[in-house]
């Protein structure tokens, strides 16, 4: 979930949470409030009924004693509050499940509406004496509206007694509920903040941690990745893939680094063993010409071997050849040890000029085929035999090369299997005459071919070594 639908869900949330816990609050000071104003519209009822009968009374007495035709509108002003409020005792409920007292209060008004009636319709044709007599029956009855609606407040007190206990239980019990919710929608709103809040700063702690980690040059550290696909995540994986990027790239950089040392190192010890090459080739090809002219045909080849064999190893060692140079240059290697060894060593070779095309790094057979004169072939006096195999299958390259010589046991062969990953380069503590080790060529061909090469190493004491390459095929441009 994303921080945005978490902020979308949360504080709405928490917003709806709250509004809840003032509409339980509101509704039940609501319901208290209709009891309380039920009770009191009641009681209100009672008291300007005998206000309005009281006035009445005392405007009639204005009327009657000074006959005053002024004073008449409020006497028809009085009754007809009196008439209204007594239409409003019509449509109130019984008091305690009994309508007595309420239908005798109204009667009593009715009386005295048609007490006051008569005596302003007959005002005229009545002497002092009954009208004054009316006018006492009138006032008598106002007591009985006044002790009446006095007996009645009483009887609403007595009977919202209990509900008025009631209403003050329910009032303090939702008092309590009323906290308890607050509280409760508080601690709901302090958790989901709290959540809200590590679900966004806690990745972002531990990208930072992360992050100073990788500043003090610890670059297999790796940010922490949740299972949720919010921003944060997303950028935790974006940081571990530029981490992932970075490392790519400083193994890249390391094996260009060690291909340059190792071209380098190559170029040094070519340098160590040549005294002005360029003039030591134009000697040897006068010398081949010289012995060509004089009828020595063999000393003439062996010459140019050795000259052509020099100008090979002179050339920019961090270029690839195709292969078929390479076998080229064995030949003239071969062809220098035939001189040295003649018929002591027998030399085979099988090759598939589909697989020639293809690209490898320079001087890679050579120092095999050196190898196997030192180390297998050198102490033998006969029999010695020392074979060249190239084959093309399905897009790579096999090139076996083989001896019957001494052979080496198995710690040899781990040593030098092991050679390919190591740093510092493992040599056999022979010089020859190009300088080049075992360890140098399959790192070479490790760097090459970017680990996609396969080498393998079948040798006994006395059984003779097998070096197998398969590499991948390239065609040269």
């Amino acid at each position: 979930m994303s921080i945005r639908h978490k902020l979308l869900i949360c504080i709405p949330l928490l917003v709806l949470l709250m509004s809840s816990v003032s509409f339980v609050l509101f509704e039940s000071g609501k319901n208290v409030q209709e009891s309380y104003h039920l009770m009191m519209n009641r009681i209100m009822l009672y008291k300007e009924v005998s206000y309005e009968v009281g006035e009445n009374m005392r405007s009639l007495n204005r009327f009657i004693m000074q006959v005053d035709a002024d004073s008449f509108p409020e006497v028809q002003k009085h009754l007809s509050a009196v008439q209204e409020l007594r239409t409003k005792l019509d449509g109130m409920a019984t008091i305690g499940g009994s309508g007595l007292p309420l239908m005798n209060y109204s009667h009593i008004i009715d009386t005295f509406l048609e007490q006051a009636g008569q005596m302003i319709t007959e005002i005229d044709g009545q002497d002092s004496n009954t009208l004054a007599g009316a006018y006492i029956e009138a006032e008598q009855t106002q007591r009985f509206i006044r002790e009446e609606a006095q007996e009645l407040v009483d009887l609403e007190l007595d009977q919202y007694k209990p509900i008025y206990a009631e209403i003050m239980s329910t009032t303090a019990k939702l008092n309590r509920l009323g906290s308890l919710l607050v509280i409760t929608a508080a601690l709901l709103s302090i958790c989901m903040a709290i959540w809200l809040s590590g679900s966004i700063t806690g990745p972002i702690r531990r990208l930072v941690a992360t992050a100073k980690q990788i500043s003090k040059g610890r670059m297999d550290t790796k940010a922490p990745e949740s299972v949720n696909n919010d921003e944060i995540s997303i950028l935790c994986r974006a940081f571990n893939g530029m981490i992932d990027n970075i490392q790519e790239l400083m193994k890249e950089n390391i094996k260009s680094v060690e291909k340059d040392r190792l071209v380098k190192e190559l170029e040094l010890k070519m340098l160590q063993s040549q005294i002005n090459p360029h003039f030591l080739f134009n000697t040897l090809n006068s010398i081949a010409k010289l012995a060509y002219l004089e009828g020595a045909a063999r000393t003439s080849d062996l010459t140019v071997s050795v000259s052509r064999l020099l100008r090979y190893n002179l050339q920019k060692l961090d270029q690839a050849v195709p292969l078929r140079e390479e076998v080229e240059h064995v030949n003239e290697y071969i062809n220098i040890q035939r001189a040295r060894f003649r018929d002591r060593i027998s030399f085979e070779m099988d090759i598939d000029d589909q697989a020639l095309g293809g690209m490898i790094p320079c001087l890679t057979l050579q120092p095999i085929f050196e190898n196997a004169f030192v180390h297998g072939l050198e102490q033998m006096e006969e029999g010695a035999v020392l074979s060249l195999s190239i084959r093309y299958r399905s897009g790579l390259v096999e090139i076996e090369i083989s001896d019957n010589g001494v052979g080496m046991n198995r710690e040899t062969v781990a040593r030098l299997m092991g050679s390919i990953q190591e740093e510092a380069p493992y040599f056999s503590g022979k010089g020859q005459s190009t300088g080049l080790g075992t360890h140098n060529v399959f790192k070479r061909l490790h760097l090459f071919f970017d680990g996609q090469q396969l080498i393998e190493i079948d040798s006994s004491e006395g059984q003779g070594t097998a070096v197998l390459f398969k590499v991948p095929f390239r065609p040269s441009a």
